[in-house]
C-alpha cells in the first residue's frame, strides 16, 4: 500500500458552477471555499502531511477585474477570521507564488505564513500568483547566478516548493485534463487522477475514494 506524503489539488469549475447554479461566477468561488475546508479536515483525517492547492495562477491576471477583487477579497476575509483557527490545529500556511498583491493581502499573507511557521500536523501550500514556467526560468537564473552544476538536486533548491516533498497525488476537477503550467517539474511521478465533477460538487466522499485507489496503484518508478 503506498504511502501518501502530499496530495496537490487544481480546484476547477468554480465559476462555471456559479453560473449554472446561482448565475454568478462569484458564488461559485464562495462556494469552492466551503469544499477547500471540507477537504482541508479529510486531509488531516488521513494523516497526509502536504495539501498543495492551486489557488491563482500567473495567467487568471487575464480575468476581469471583478473577479479577481471578490478572489482577493474571499482570501483575505479568510485569513482574517480563520488563521487562528488553523493555528489551533497545528496547521502551518505557506504561500507558493509571488506575492505581488495589495499592500493589504501581502501583509495578511505574511502574517499567516509567521504566526503558523512552527505547526506541524498539516502543511497547506497555497499556490498563488504561481507559474511552473516562470518558477523554472527562475531556478535557472539561480543556478546561473550562483555558479551551480545543473543538477536535479540543485535545480530543486531554487524551486518555490524547497523542502517540501513532490506531491504524489494530483486531482484535478472540473472534467479538464491538462496541468495549466501547475508544479510540472514536481509532478513527473505523481500519480493523475481527473475528476468529473465541478470543485463546489467534490466532497470527503470522492477525495477518499480517490485516496484509496492511489493506495493501491502499483507505482514502478521506471522499475518493473
Amino acid at each position: 500500500m503506498n504511502l501518501l506524503k502530499h496530495v496537490a489539488i487544481i480546484m476547477d469549475g468554480n465559476g462555471r458552477w456559479g453560473l449554472k447554479n446561482k448565475n454568478s461566477r462569484n458564488a461559485g468561488h464562495k462556494a469552492g471555499l466551503k469544499t477547500v475546508e471540507k477537504i482541508i479536515k479529510a486531509t488531516i483525517r488521513n494523516k497526509i502531511k502536504h495539501l498543495t492547492l492551486y489557488a491563482f495562477s500567473t495567467e487568471n491576471w487575464k480575468r476581469p477585474k471583478k473577479e479577481i477583487t471578490y478572489l482577493f477579497d474571499l482570501l483575505e476575509n479568510f485569513l482574517i477570521s480563520r488563521i487562528e483557527e488553523l493555528h489551533k490545529q497545528n496547521i502551518r500556511l505557506k504561500v507558493i507564488g509571488i506575492k505581488n498583491f495589495s499592500t493589504k493581502l501581502n501583509n495578511l499573507l505574511s502574517k499567516s505564513e509567521k504566526r503558523t511557521s512552527k505547526n506541524t500536523k498539516l502543511q497547506i501550500n497555497l499556490a498563488l500568483n504561481y507559474g511552473s514556467k516562470f518558477e523554472l526560468i527562475n531556478a535557472f537564473k539561480n543556478l546561473k547566478k550562483n555558479k551551480d552544476k545543473i543538477t536535479e538536486k540543485n535545480i530543486s533548491k531554487y524551486l518555490l516548493t524547497k523542502n517540501i516533498p513532490d506531491p504524489d497525488l494530483l486531482i484535478r476537477t472540473g472534467d479538464t485534463k491538462r496541468l495549466s503550467n501547475f508544479l510540472l517539474w514536481q509532478l513527473a511521478y505523481s500519480e493523475i487522477f481527473f475528476e468529473k465533477k465541478l470543485w463546489p460538487d467534490f466532497n470527503e466522499k470522492d477525495y477518499i475514494k480517490i485516496i484509496k485507489k492511489f493506495k493501491n496503484i502499483k507505482r514502478n518508478f521506471g522499475n518493473i
